[in-house]
């Protein structure tokens, strides 16, 4: 990996996150675009980066950059991505991959024609505990139910605002489009199941919000700044139920306006012979359920998982890992298969079908709130 250049495109939260990741593995961060060269240079300086880049056009040309990583807002994936593949750069994308189904889908023909290793981040799938289940759960005799939630409450006020809010910026969705695909991604990725049909009722608890004048960054306050008035379309809060191949059926909450639930996705998968259950908030426990002998809680430790979770572990047992981990274990699987050359049927990380798939789901989620009824898969 010392000898893959790596560029981020994005200078707010995720990032920096991104670059810490990526420097833990000893893959080399050439430089950071932000959105002017002062915001490039400034968080160069910041993360001890050689570079601060002063436009994408210039990240392209750098030779000594291999793959491009896309914290951006979500309306400038799809072009950053398409540019990206075109000069010949690997591409690990932020989700959504894209802002519809047709943009998805030609990212994904793009970059099987390309050659390229292309993966979106849902992170979220590499906690060490979601490996394991992932093995527990495919050796089960069969998956009848999953429940979940993911919950937030970032934007629990009229005054809370950011680019995401705004179907113009983000999407139509927001709430299930920006944390409740993670959710989706991680259930579908342990189980292997595959959704049919979908039945969605969603809501827009502020159908007008109060935006500072200036843009704010994500789960920043806005305390003592002047604001406007602007109206909402996206999500807040919903419920989605998925019908599943072979007859699982999996209902997800999912909501960023949930007092004191600052990051909180948790699963519970049903099945013949046992049950798995698993919350981010407390990340290196898995209940596994049985019905005629006690419970379990295995605590995350290499040498008592299996060969999978084992292998994307870094730490002995009671010495936790957490979010900045999961992003760095994403990263390895992905920057391993590019070492590798490994097709894309051969890969672990989510890859831009995993992407397109998610929107795709979520165009049938849109679809299924505003008709109220089940739209098929």
């Amino acid at each position: 990996m010392h000898s893959i250049g790596v560029a981020v495109a994005g200078t707010g939260f995720i990032g920096p996150v991104h670059v810490e990741a990526l420097q833990r593995l000893g893959v080399q961060v050439t430089g950071i675009l932000g959105r002017r060269k002062a915001s490039s240079e400034a968080a160069a300086r910041k993360l001890g980066l050689p570079r601060g880049y002063a436009s994408f056009e210039e990240v392209l040309a750098d030779e000594g950059v291999d793959s491009v990583h896309l914290a951006v807002p979500n309306i400038l994936h799809y072009d950053l991505a398409k540019r990206a593949l075109q000069a010949g750069k690997h591409v690990m994308c932020e989700k959504p991959l894209a802002m519809n189904a047709r943009q998805a889908d030609e990212l994904v023909e793009l970059a099987a024609a390309s050659g390229r290793h292309a993966g979106v981040c849902y992170n979220i799938r590499f906690y060490p505990l979601n490996l394991e289940a992932r093995a527990r759960a495919r050796s089960m005799e069969r998956v009848y139910s999953i429940v979940g939630r993911y919950a937030q409450d970032w934007l629990l006020y009229d005054t809370d605002y950011n680019w995401r809010v705004l179907s113009s910026e983000g999407g139509a969705l927001r709430a299930v489009s920006d944390i409740g695909t993670h959710w989706m991604d991680l259930v579908l990725f342990i189980t292997g199941l595959t959704p049919e049909a979908v039945f969605a009722d969603l809501s827009t608890v502020h159908p007008v919000r109060r935006r500072p004048k200036g843009e704010v960054a994500t789960f920043a306050s806005v305390d003592h700044l002047e604001l406007e008035d602007v109206p909402i379309e996206t999500d807040d809060c919903g419920c989605v139920i998925l019908r599943l191949a072979g007859g699982a059926r999996a209902v997800l909450w999912v909501s960023q306006v949930t007092a004191g639930r600052k990051n909180y996705c948790t699963y519970e998968i049903a099945g013949a012979d046992g049950s798995l259950s698993w919350t981010s908030e407390r990340p290196n426990e898995l209940f596994v359920g049985h019905r005629s002998k006690p419970n379990e809680c295995l605590t995350r430790d290499g040498s008592l998982m299996g060969p999978l979770a084992g292998g994307y572990t870094d730490y002995p047992g009671g010495h936790n890992e957490g979010f900045p981990d999961a992003f760095k274990q994403c990263f390895r699987a992905f920057y391993e298969a590019v070492d590798a050359g490994a097709g894309s049927s051969e890969v672990l990380y989510p890859t831009f079908a995993d992407g397109a798939h998610s929107i795709t789901l979520c165009d049938a989620i849109l679809q299924s709130h505003l008709e109220e009824r089940w739209v098929a898969l």
